[in-house]
């Protein structure tokens, strides 16, 4: 036996015998290396605890997420309907103007009328936005044209009407490229009682080109987080020049017969 193995052999007999003497830094390297098995458990149980630790981190975090998702969806919906309006104002405001340069003898037949502008000079003004087109609340981003017909929009002119305290708005100006239309829906509207102001959800066909329309709406049947005129109700919002003048074109109760 070698003299390095003869002193190993004692001094692991001292760590033996004094075990309690924890600052004796041959004894406690001897000690640790002796006992591997209790080395890999603790090593296991710190793996353990930071495994739970991770998992308590996630579970709350889960939850916290749960409790604000109704409101980020909430807020996504929200500018959406936002967005939704924006464009609809837009295609509104271009149909007047383009009424107006027709001299309200003549209807688009498709947003992309709209599109091409109006005459100015040797060149032609742009009135709509590409962007404007789509309708971020459809399923095919595609915007429902409104005939100009008084009973597709009655409905819509009666939420604006008790919107507007029983006052439905006048056309715009000048007027007289706008009356033909306002004056045979106000007809409509005195027919009407003030309890059928609560229009039930109506069936209505979808047409999005070759029609001559005076709006357009959504094809949405969703319910909204925003109210448009009081109305609660993608289908229902209507975007049309009508409905926008300064003046009071019919009250409850007024003869409007001409």
């Amino acid at each position: 036996m070698t003299t390095t193995q003869i002193t190993h052999k004692v001094r692991s007999a001292e760590c033996g015998v004094r075990s309690a003497d924890v600052s004796d830094p041959i004894c406690n390297r001897v000690s640790c290396l002796s006992d591997p098995k209790s080395q890999i458990r603790n090593r296991k149980s710190e793996q353990g605890m930071t495994l739970l630790a991770v998992m308590a981190f996630m579970a709350v975090f889960a939850i916290a997420l749960l409790a604000v998702a109704p409101s980020v969806q909430q807020d996504v919906q929200r500018e959406k309907e936002l967005e939704s309006i924006r464009r609809g104002e837009e295609i509104a405001d271009a149909l007047r103007q383009y009424i107006i340069a027709n001299r309200g003898t003549k209807l688009p037949d498709s947003l992309d009328d709209l599109l091409e502008g109006l005459p100015q000079g040797t060149k032609k003004r742009q009135i709509l936005r590409p962007s404007a087109t789509t309708d971020p609340l459809s399923a095919d981003g595609k915007w429902r044209l409104i005939a100009a017909e008084p009973d597709v929009i009655a409905a819509f002119a009666k939420r604006v009407q008790a919107y507007n305290n029983g006052l439905l708005p006048s056309s715009p100006e000048p007027t007289q490229y706008f009356d033909k239309y306002a004056v045979s829906l106000a007809n409509v509207l005195n027919t009407e009682t003030e309890g059928e102001v609560e229009d039930p959800d109506e069936e209505f066909s979808v047409v999005t080109d070759n029609t001559p329309f005076i709006g357009v709406a959504s094809q949405s049947r969703g319910k909204s987080v925003i109210a448009y005129y009081g109305i609660e109700n993608h289908s229902k919002w209507i975007f049309t020049p009508l409905f926008r003048g300064n003046g009071v074109s019919i009250g409850r109760g007024t003869n409007v017969n001409r």
